[in-house]
C-alpha cells in the first residue's frame, strides 16, 4: 500500500493552475449567460415571470433614447 502512494506522490505535480482557470472561467459562462438569459426576451410560458433580485437589469440604447425624450 506504501508504495502506491509513493508512486503517486513521485509521479508529478498535478496541473491546479489549469485546472483552477478552467473552473473560474467555467462560472464566469454560467453567471453572464445567466444575467443575458434573465434580460433577454422571456420564452414562451415564461413572459409573466419574474425576475430574481440578484439579476441586474439590463436596458438597450433604444430603450435609454427613447425615456430620454420623455
Amino acid at each position: 500500500m506504501y508504495w502506491l502512494l509513493e508512486a503517486g506522490a513521485t509521479a508529478g505535480k498535478f496541473p491546479t493552475y489549469f485546472v483552477a482557470v478552467y473552473v473560474i472561467g467555467f462560472l464566469a459562462a454560467v453567471t453572464i449567460g445567466s444575467i443575458a438569459w434573465y434580460n433577454s426576451k422571456r420564452p414562451a410560458g415564461w413572459e409573466d415571470a419574474q425576475r430574481p433580485d440578484f439579476v441586474p437589469e439590463v436596458k438597450s440604447e433604444s430603450e435609454a433614447t427613447q425615456k430620454e425624450q420623455k
